[in-house]
C-alpha cells in the first residue's frame, strides 16, 4: 500500500510538472490555462475556503480541492499535448535535458 502511494504521489507530481509546461504551450486550451491558474493560486494562496485550524476539515478541502482541480485540468489538455509534456516531465526528473528543449541563449559561463 505505501509503494502504491509514493507512486501515486510521483505520478501526481510528474502531472504538475507537466500541466506546468503545458500551460505556457499555444495548443492548450485558454479555459484550461484558466483553471490551471486558478488551481494553482488556491493551493498556494494562503486563504481556504476552510480554515486549516479546523480539525481533520480544514485540512480536507486541500487534500480534495487541489487534485480534482489536477484531474480536471488535466481531462481538458489535449491528450497528444499532455504526452508530450508527461514524456518531457519525466526527462526532467531524471536529470536528463529534454530533447525539445531550444538551446539556451544569452549569459554562459567562461571557460
Amino acid at each position: 500500500m505505501w509503494e502504491a502511494a509514493k507512486a501515486w504521489a510521483r505520478s501526481i507530481k510528474r502531472d504538475v510538472v507537466a500541466i506546468w509546461l503545458a500551460a505556457r504551450d499555444p495548443r492548450m486550451p485558454w479555459y484550461a490555462k484558466a483553471i490551471a491558474a486558478a488551481v494553482a493560486a488556491y493551493a498556494l494562496s494562503p486563504i481556504d475556503l476552510i480554515p486549516d485550524f479546523i480539525p481533520v476539515l480544514g485540512y480536507l478541502d486541500d487534500l480534495v480541492i487541489v487534485p480534482l482541480g489536477i484531474l480536471l485540468v488535466i481531462r481538458l489538455i489535449p491528450a497528444e499535448v499532455m504526452a508530450e509534456f508527461r514524456r518531457e516531465a519525466e526527462r526532467a526528473s531524471s536529470g536528463r535535458p529534454a530533447a525539445s528543449r531550444p538551446p539556451r541563449s544569452g549569459w554562459s559561463p567562461p571557460d
